[in-house]
């Protein structure tokens, strides 16, 4: 039976680039797929691996060409990357990468976008909820999978430490979240969307603008902001699921770690919860 066509790669290879080479950082989270096209009919009809790029070589390439240039637009990064698999494998014929974008837009605090703050393009899912009965009612507004990120002024230092403990502490991380917020309401504001959009702008100006030791903290803060800045609000309730940006080991291609790649994961995830009232 002939083989009639054949292509094999590496996919979803998610990566955040983090340039970082003046104060105003930018970033490019992509997930990334590359296929490789050539001389590989003997692997499938033979069993004959020996021309055989293995996909964990694929996506280390992709990683070593993310580093290389952190700061490529991302079709100016596909077709580098095309080209490094073209240059460096001779039998490889053709290259397909498909690169998608998860777009970060700058966080604007005060009027002014933010050196290292972000929130996610298209951003979160708002929502009401009453309960009511004869006796009465209860509104809160809220907002589902309100997604942020800052590329540094985070850390997670002092923690209980024993036998079971393998993190290491840092004190400049990059902090990303979904956010899942409520805000029960004790007075009626002028406008309830006026006041929605304060609960927000409050919130994440004390994440973009304060350093977090740890995302307890930043949320307790976050809660009595928003509780200064819109007195119609009685509490402020926040779940907020720690979405990790692991930093790539690069160490074994020569290349050192400079908060500049990371793999953006979210499972397992940390998961913060609390809430801030009046006294």
């Amino acid at each position: 039976m002939p083989l009639i066509s054949n292509s094999y790669g590496k996919g979803r290879v998610r990566i955040m680039r983090v340039a970082r080479d003046s104060a105003r950082h930018e970033v490019r989270e992509l997930s990334v797929q590359a296929m490789l096209t050539g001389d590989f009919a003997a692997a499938y009809t033979q069993g004959d691996n020996r021309q055989v790029i293995a996909t964990d070589s694929i996506k280390n390439i992709i990683n070593i060409v993310a580093r290389d240039h952190v700061g490529a637009e991302n079709e100016v990064f596909a077709g580098v990357l095309a080209q490094y698999f073209l240059d460096r494998y001779p039998h490889v014929a053709g290259v397909e990468v498909t690169a998608h974008e998860t777009k970060w837009r700058r966080l604007v605090v005060d009027g002014a976008a933010h050196d290292h703050a972000f929130v996610l393009d298209g951003n979160g899912k708002p929502f009401v909820r009453l309960e009511a009965t004869r006796e009465g009612s209860r509104l809160a507004s809220g907002v589902d999978g309100y997604t942020f990120l800052k590329t540094t002024e985070s850390g997670w230092e002092d923690y209980w430490v024993d036998e079971a403990t393998t993190l290491k502490p840092t004190a400049d991380r990059l902090f990303a979240t979904a956010m899942e917020a409520t805000w029960r309401w004790s007075g009626t504001p002028a406008s309830y969307a006026a006041a929605n959009a304060a609960v927000l702008d409050a919130a994440l100006k004390v994440f973009a603008t304060t350093y977090s030791p740890g995302v307890q903290a930043t949320l307790y803060q976050m809660g009595e902001a928003v509780l200064a800045a819109v007195p119609e609000v009685a509490e402020m309730s926040m779940a907020c699921p720690n979405k990790h940006y692991l930093p790539i080991d690069l160490s074994p291609f020569g290349r050192a770690f400079d908060g500049q790649v990371f793999t953006p994961t979210d499972e397992p995830h940390g998961q913060i919860v609390c809430t801030v009232g009046r006294r």
